[in-house]
């Protein structure tokens, strides 16, 4: 099985997306409509197939209507204190 090319902490942030994605109760192709996006690119970042950056983490909250600094709180509660890089 190949190596994830993402780290635990890269995992919460995309446990969290998905969690508040369901917690809002829309599908994966209403965020895309959303953003303007077809549902598989919602699939891809969802499942750690394509990162996202800060701008779209801030898109990708604001779609989901929640703020962001609110979602990365709940990021940044979950991540351990030794991040590497």
């Amino acid at each position: 099985m190949p190596k994830s090319v993402f780290s635990e902490a890269y995992e919460i942030l995309l446990e969290e997306l998905v969690s508040a994605r369901d917690e809002a109760g829309i599908t994966q192709t209403e965020l895309g409509k959303r953003l303007n996006r077809p549902q598989p690119f919602v699939s891809y970042f969802e499942r750690g197939e394509r990162r996202i950056d800060l701008i779209e983490f801030v898109a990708i909250a604001r779609a989901l209507e929640i703020k962001p600094d609110k979602l990365f709180a709940r990021v940044l509660a979950r991540l351990p204190s030794d991040i590497s890089i």
